[in-house]
């Protein structure tokens, strides 16, 4: 079952176009959504999750319209935001006992059921007694995908989950998140590149409230082959290189700046071949580089 999103925008009362037109459709398994600060993930996020109105546009999830009947999209949606509170003086299994009860899961042995297994499966039954206050960052954000996947959700929202979650928990993290996909439309809102990469069997970029590309990681990232090029330069000669080039990154080495260029040839006798990845990707979109036949400068780069 795919979610459908079609030209879907919000406008602020500000006058922010936190949305412009967005078209997508999101299969069966990880969808990584990747985007700056401030790029509209969030309100893309809130808006399925039936937490905002769109101004224009649908959302349907089979034959659920998301936008009209809320109710319904509700008993298949699991949320996890980026930001969420806990009662720090609760312990997990209780609270997660009381979320169940507010699912509808009001008989007692099966709700000892559900709860148990759910504990089990974000590696907190044996943490389950302590006070939610004394849970690292990292299990709190387990605990939150417990509380997520309450009524067996088919489809699963999580918003900047691995943010300031150490290496050790971001790997437990993504592997639970892994998991999950198997069985549900999961979309991952980040701007970690790398989150993406080990994760998601499809993407999409967007920034300014517009998608830049939508794309299998892999197909994206063959699609730059022999359009990547590196240079190390001294700081001062920096600003010629992005005059002349389509600078796409930049970033430090030994006290060296390292520039990636895009480039469909050779941009200079200095410069090197250097095999893409998914942060190159990224960034050439951003830029606006991304799919382009030639390799002529941009007017604004993406570092």
């Amino acid at each position: 079952m795919d979610l459908r999103i079609d030209n879907l925008s919000k406008t602020y009362d500000n006058g922010v176009h936190a949305l412009r037109g967005i078209t997508l459709t999101i299969p069966l398994g990880m969808f990584g959504l990747l985007g700056p600060n401030g790029a509209g993930k969030s309100t893309l996020m809130r808006t399925i999750a039936t937490l905002q109105e769109p101004d224009e546009g649908s959302i349907r999830f089979g034959d659920i319209d998301v936008v009209e009947q809320k109710n319904r999209a509700r008993e298949i949606l699991g949320y996890l935001p980026q930001e969420f509170g806990v009662y720090p003086k609760v312990s997990a299994e209780r609270l997660l006992e009381h979320f169940a009860v507010l699912e509808g899961i009001t008989d007692r042995r099966a709700r000892r059921q559900v709860v148990d297994a759910l504990l089990h499966q974000t590696n907190l039954h044996e943490v389950r007694k302590r006070r939610l206050g004394g849970y690292s960052g990292g299990m709190r954000q387990r605990f939150g995908v417990a509380v997520a996947l309450l009524g067996e959700p088919k489809l699963i929202i999580v918003d900047e989950p691995t943010a300031g979650l150490d290496p050790a928990e971001r790997v437990r993290f993504l592997n639970l998140l892994s998991q999950l996909g198997e069985h549900a439309v999961v979309i991952l809102s980040t701007h970690i590149v790398a989150d993406v990469s080990e994760l998601c069997s499809r993407m999409a970029i967007i920034n300014k409230g517009a998608i830049l590309l939508e794309d299998e990681p892999a197909r994206a990232v063959a699609a730059l082959e022999g359009r990547i090029w590196r240079r190390v330069v001294d700081r001062t000669e920096l600003p010629e290189i992005e005059r002349a080039h389509a600078v796409i990154s930049t970033r430090l080495f030994a006290g060296r700046t390292v520039a990636r260029v895009y480039s469909a040839t050779q941009p200079g006798a200095d410069f090197v071949p250097v095999e893409a990845d998914l942060e190159d990707v990224y960034f050439s979109a951003m830029a606006g580089c991304h799919g382009r036949p030639s390799g002529e400068p941009v007017v604004e780069s993406a570092r």
